[in-house]
């Protein structure tokens, strides 16, 4: 059983009907994840729900191969992800209504044999960052045209704040393209907060924002959440949002 902690809340927003955010914390098995529906694509509450309810349920089903070292985490996450996918995909097939259904993903694993590294997946734009000491570093980079761009030179920081292709996803679980999530390992520390989130909060709060509510936290996930929530909803709360942070008490 792993040591850490976390903590989740998701709020509807102060615009949209519906919220189309998923999260899971499953604190036994080290495992939290994020999933953001994908608004402009029909079934995305649906898309959401059933990638987290997918993800719990291979997760408790295959927890024994992990902690046995019959495979590492990254090939437990991206199992968790390949399955996931294809529950979505064979859903879409059976119900029109929701073909073409996707959403974005974030997880993050910390192994029960070893504490001092946290690994993460993700697809989209949902985000993982590591706060370390007032410092916040961002573990994940958006899977969008604009991050292709800005790769490319194409565009700078500035311009693609208001481009009008910023939410233009790459990578999606349920989307018909190949799958090719990242995949990536952090070391930790016992003192570290761990943060997973859909893009409602980084829509509305820039990276600078988010780092001083944690400063602000003083350690405390709780506390943490909840701020981060209720400042992305203080300045104008247009998306769905959902937060995750992971501790260690």
């Amino acid at each position: 059983m792993t040591c850490w902690a976390g903590i989740g809340r998701s709020e509807i927003g102060l615009v949209r009907a519906a919220n189309q955010d998923a999260f899971i914390t499953i604190d036994p098995l080290g495992l939290w994840a994020v999933a953001d529906g994908m608004g402009d694509h029909v079934g995305g509450e649906v898309a959401a729900q059933l990638a987290i309810a997918s993800i719990k349920a291979h997760a408790e089903l295959s927890a024994a191969t992990l902690r046995q070292g019959h495979t590492t985490s990254s090939q437990f996450l991206t199992e968790l992800i390949t399955h996931a996918h294809l529950v979505l995909m064979e859903q879409g097939q059976l119900e029109p209504t929701l073909k073409g259904m996707g959403t974005t993903l974030v997880m993050l694993l910390i192994h029960s044999s070893d504490q001092s590294e946290a690994h993460v997946a993700h697809l989209g734009d949902s985000r993982a960052y590591r706060f370390r000491s007032g410092a916040l570093t961002p573990l994940t980079r958006d899977h969008t045209l604009i991050e292709k761009y800005l790769a490319r030179g194409i565009l700078t920081e500035k311009t693609a704040r208001t481009h009008p292709e910023r939410h233009v996803l790459t990578q999606a679980l349920g989307l018909s393209a190949p799958l090719r999530p990242s995949l990536s390992s952090v070391s930790l520390e016992k003192e570290d907060l761990l943060l997973l989130c859909s893009d409602g909060l980084t829509k509305m709060l820039e990276d600078d924002d988010i780092r001083d509510i944690m400063r602000g936290a003083k350690g405390d996930p709780i506390q943490a959440c909840d701020h981060l929530i209720d400042a992305s909803l203080e300045r104008g709360g247009t998306d769905n949002v959902t937060v995750v942070v992971i501790g260690h008490p």
